[in-house]
């Protein structure tokens, strides 16, 4: 039985319940009114009988003294009141104890099945199931933090969030529920665009899933080739308009409206890739669990990867550093083992960022026996600026302080001396001037920089360029100065772990791995694009696929273009057959054939260029001849 159909019979019996309950209160009510008849028969004067029916009716228009005592009746009609209240609710009180054991312990039994199915979906909050936050896998996702409301109403409050948007939402057109995205108004109206999930294997608590693309899809990714090797935008905004939803145009243009400037539109296309690929999920796939897994080998799911990636950027630039953090935790939960995307360059972060220390040290410990984080630049120093920001708070103990404080020195000094070539330029994007005695040490000098491997530059550059304004904060340098000093004297005392460190960046960060090269250049910061490699930097790459895998996984291909007449031929190739008539572009024949070619078509080319240069020089312009007309306006223009 689903969880829905569950509910459903949970709270009919609840209403079973609550109906039996209230009839048998409306029965004792009844039975207290004969009992107030009874009395009121018995009852020989008058006014007493009178005063029994204000109490039942309510105030009646008569004088409200009586003529024997001269008490007021309210004082009677208050008194009954109070002592009526009174008996109902020792009445209601003892209703659902007495009468509803069998209903109650049915719907118990309900709420246990719900929590199961619950727990085996890996949706269960803390508040139902009793699983605290340390229990839960490291990367796993809550369900409200995706939403970037959810914080900005932390910073600003619901009413400046959602003050101008509530009554637009009864308006709105869509009924699917979504967690990543919150369907608009204005876009359009949503039409299955042929993009599925299916399942292909579950194996060791672990589910495999895959896109897939329908036959009309695929026509329209075809064309959408055509409109990117054309180079125009605007033949990808047409393909839009005849398919809203295809994903990778949503891809390529967003790109193209954030390069003009245009945040909001691109921001809203990625958001809209987002809910067509929400539609599509499969019925097991999981957002939360950290069980589900996607392959990037396949050119179907890469497109996901990158939506939530440029997800992810978006909403740190728009202040949502905690919901940015809860997405990198879903790209890297959908393969952990290879990161495809890198995003442990951009988790710890994320995780300063939104001050979630606890999270990042967690994930350290977890991850460094098997992934070595100490080796990535980012995670060295992000992990010692945590510990002292636990150690900054005050909730801590003095002892717990001098504790983590003491951890930090450790880890920010094993930092340095890892990776001394960060110093002078984290300083130099802080805007800090550094002391004589550390600018002209060989150490962290000009000198260190120069002898780096290549990929320990990049991820020295990549890290700096993107954490330098974490330092800016008040007393970080005074605590990153004193590290230095420390550093400086173990560096002069010969200290034998400033060699060993020494001797690893010599063996190591020789060639920096694929994933590492795609996270840069979709990073797009400056420092660190500028180290990539020539064989990154040479090759095409395009926005909606950048770098893709050597090994892709395709489950169709595009059909060749067959040029069978004169009419399907390019105007490049009519214009080299035009000068060599045995030209052929699309079947190059051996080496020989094809240098020989090329030195013909160059000399053609040199004759054209002689000849048009000729035919210019000797075009001589004759001003033209005017008839004799006196009826002519002299202020005509010609």
């Amino acid at each position: 039985m689903s969880s829905r159909a569950l509910r459903r019979l949970k709270g009919e019996q609840r209403a079973q319940a609550a109906l039996h309950h209230d009839d048998e209160v409306h029965r004792e009510e009844e039975d207290d009114d004969d009992d107030d008849e009874e009395q009121q028969q018995q009852k020989k004067n008058i006014y007493e009988l009178i005063g029994g029916a204000d109490v039942a009716e309510g105030p009646s228009d008569l004088e409200t003294e009586r003529p024997e005592e001269g008490v007021p009746l309210e004082k009677h009609i208050v008194k009954s009141e109070k002592s009526s209240k009174r008996k109902k609710k020792k009445k209601k009180r003892r209703a659902p104890v007495e009468n509803g054991k069998e209903s109650m312990a049915a719907a118990d039994d309900i709420d246990a099945l719900l929590e199961m199915l619950e727990k085996t979906k890996g949706l269960s909050h803390a508040s139902a199931d009793g699983c605290t936050a340390e229990n839960r896998p490291v990367l796993y996702v809550e369900h409200r933090n995706l939403n970037p409301e959810t914080e900005l109403k932390r910073y600003f409050g619901a009413r400046a969030v959602l003050g101008d948007q509530r009554p637009k939402q009864r308006q709105r057109q869509f009924h699917r529920c979504t967690w990543m995205t919150v369907p608009k108004d204005t876009w359009p109206r949503f039409s299955r665009p042929g993009v599925s999930m299916c399942l292909v294997e579950s194996n060791d608590c672990l589910q495999h899933f895959t896109f897939e693309h329908s036959r009309d899809y695929q026509q329209v990714q075809f064309k959408f080739f055509d409109a990117v090797e054309s180079m125009d935008p605007n033949n990808i905004v047409v393909l839009l308009q005849l398919n809203p939803y295809h994903i990778d145009s949503l891809l390529q243009l967003s790109d193209v409206c954030r390069m003009q400037e245009d945040q909001e539109t691109a921001r809203d296309l990625i958001e809209r890739a987002l809910y067509c690929f929400e539609c599509a999920f499969h019925p097991v796939f999981s957002l939360t669990s950290g069980t589900s897994r996607l392959d990037y080998r396949r050119p179907e799911n890469r497109a996901f990867y990158l939506a939530l990636f440029k997800h992810v950027m978006f909403l740190e630039k728009r202040g949502c550093p905690r919901t940015a953090l809860e997405y990198c935790k879903l790209i890297l939960s959908l393969d952990p083992d290879d990161d495809p995307l890198c995003m442990l360059l951009f988790f710890d972060f994320l995780c300063l960022r939104c001050r979630e220390y606890n999270t990042l040290i967690r994930l350290y410990e977890e991850w460094e026996v098997h992934r070595n984080l100490s080796q990535l630049p980012n995670f060295a120093f992000s992990i010692a600026l945590s510990y002292y920001q636990l150690s900054q708070q005050e909730d801590v103990s003095p002892e717990e302080q001098q504790q983590l404080k003491h951890k930090s020195d450790d880890l920010l000094q094993d930092a340095l001396i890892m990776f001394p070539g960060a110093l002078m330029p984290l300083l130099d994007l802080c805007t800090v001037q550094p002391d004589a005695a550390v600018s002209s040490h060989a150490f962290f000098g000009p000198k260190s920089q120069i002898g780096q491997p290549p990929a320990l530059s990049q991820l020295l550059c990549l890290y700096v360029g993107r954490s330098h304004t974490l330092w800016k904060e008040s007393g970080l340098m005074l605590w990153l100065e004193e590290n230095v000093r420390t550093v400086l004297k173990r560096v002069d005392t010969h200290d034998p772990y400033v060699e060993d460190c020494q001797n690893k960046r010599k063996q190591r960060y020789q060639s920096a791995p694929r994933n590492i090269h795609r996270h840069v250049l979709m990073s797009e910061i400056k420092e660190a694009t500028a180290t990539l490699p020539l064989e990154v930097t040479t090759q095409p790459g395009m926005a909606f696929d950048p770098l893709p895998p050597l090994d892709s996984i395709a489950s169709y291909s595009r059909p060749e273009r067959q040029n069978a007449g004169v009419g399907s031929e390019s105007t490049l190739s009519l214009f080299f057959r035009s000068l060599l008539p045995n030209f052929n572009l699309q079947r190059p024949e051996d080496g020989q054939e094809v240098a020989r070619a090329g030195r013909e078509l160059n000399q053609e080319v040199n004759r054209l260029m002689v000849a048009m240069r000729d035919m210019l020089a000797n075009i001589q312009f004759q001003e033209p001849q005017w008839e004799d007309n006196p009826d002519r306006d002299e202020e005509e223009w010609d």
